[in-house]
């Protein structure tokens, strides 16, 4: 069944316990008004009181007030049952300003809400940290990073700095740099790759000749630790496909360490050997050029010296 047509209990004046539903944003507005315009069963109380009941989310994080501002693209959640906020006090923040906040993602937790998850998420920590200054305050999503890779992760402040960062930003982006624990020893040290990806139907990546549907992907690499068994590439990804760090080395049959995703490799850090540790842009606006960097994790380097 489609989540968006799940019933409304009309007669109690609430939505039906076992529903919950989402609703795209279109163009700017508040959040009262779209609500009733999404429930016109229901009297303007009643919608009143989902959000008074903590029952309302934006893209994952609750909210309350009644003349919030969404932004296009923004995803609605009326969940089922109350939607506690968390207070945040111990958020890896990088740098924050009046347009951006930039975290340290844990490996492990998603960028955004998924099908499955609308809660633990990097959006929503951080959304819950700028609205303790302010109820208020919102963060948009700018870019994403795979659920088991931790590193640099960048939000925006505001919808307009956000539509230009994402518009631009393949011109904008000089940099987005990574490090990489990968099964075995490479025999060229450093090297450009140059593969052409697709997508099947399990939503997996792979490599395939050049067509009109495949899409080019640029890594560079160079390897700047090694053991017996394992080596830690330093990675410079030049096109931003999907998985495409995971897919292109495990292509050469040097697969990320922990991703069970692409292969069957060793996990010996119960997580997947890949983190973003640099993202650098020019502002698109003020023509500043900003770098924000997250310090390789020690289990990285300790799994060098074990071997």
């Amino acid at each position: 069944m489609n989540k968006n047509n799940k019933k409304v209990d009309t007669k109690k004046g609430h939505v039906d316990p076992n529903s919950i539903k989402e609703f795209k944003v279109h163009e700017e507005c508040e959040l009262l008004p779209f609500l009733i315009a999404k429930y016109p069963q229901l009297s303007r109380n009643n919608v009143k009181s989902l959000l008074s009941n903590h029952q309302v989310a934006v893209d994952g994080a609750p909210v309350s007030q009644f003349n919030l501002k969404l932004a296009k693209d923004d995803i609605v959640i009326v969940s089922k049952r109350r939607i506690a906020k968390r207070e945040r006090k111990d958020l890896p923040i990088i740098y924050e300003d009046n347009e951006f906040i930039v975290i340290n993602k844990p490996s492990g937790l998603l960028s955004v809400a998924s099908d499955s998850e609308k809660g633990r998420t990097a959006y929503r920590m951080v959304t819950d940290y700028v609205q303790q200054k302010d109820k208020h305050n919102r963060i948009f999503v700018v870019h994403r990073l795979d659920e088991d890779t931790s590193g640099v992760l960048m939000f925006a402040k505001n919808a307009k700095i956000r539509d230009i960062l994402q518009k631009e930003w393949s011109e904008i982006v000089k940099s987005r740099r990574y490090y990489a624990v990968v099964e075995g020893r490479l025999n060229k040290k450093e090297d450009r790759l140059i593969n052409y990806l697709k997508e099947n139907s399990l939503n997996l990546m792979y490599v395939t000749t050049r067509d009109r549907e495949a899409k080019k992907c640029i890594t560079y690499y160079k390897v700047i630790k090694e053991s017996d068994l394992y080596s830690l590439l330093d990675i410079n990804i030049e096109t931003g496909r999907k998985n495409q760090i995971r897919v292109q080395l495990g292509n050469l049959g040097h697969y990320v360490i922990g991703d069970d995703k692409y292969g069957e490799p060793s996990d010996p850090l119960k997580r997947l050997g890949l983190h973003a540790y640099e993202l650098s842009f020019v502002h698109p606006i003020n023509g500043k050029l900003y770098k924000f960097k997250a310090n390789m994790s020690e289990e990285f380097n300790r799994l060098f010296k074990k071997h």
